[in-house]
């Protein structure tokens, strides 16, 4: 088998996608700063789903446009566009 079985010019992209994974791995630790707390970054619906709060999208920083009940952004996931 040869050493490198993509060829050569695929190892930058080898390297890069280790390193993402390597920081994604570090991101989802247990980390005492990405800990949720209920009740103030979400809460459990009837049904057991977790419902996240205007403070933590807040504190995420961002939009992901999935039509989240307490969006702070404003987006509207049936037009796609921003309300506020």
């Amino acid at each position: 088998m040869p050493a490198y079985p993509f060829g050569i010019k695929y190892l930058d992209v080898i390297s890069i996608i280790k390193c993402k994974v390597h920081k994604f791995a570090r991101m989802t630790g247990q980390n005492s700063e990405n800990k949720l707390t209920e009740g103030e970054d979400y809460y459990l619906s009837p049904e057991g789903y977790k419902v996240f709060t205007e403070r933590f999208h807040l504190k995420r920083g961002y939009c992901c446009k999935s039509g989240c009940r307490h969006c702070p952004y404003g987006y509207d996931k049936k037009t796609g566009t921003f309300k506020k």
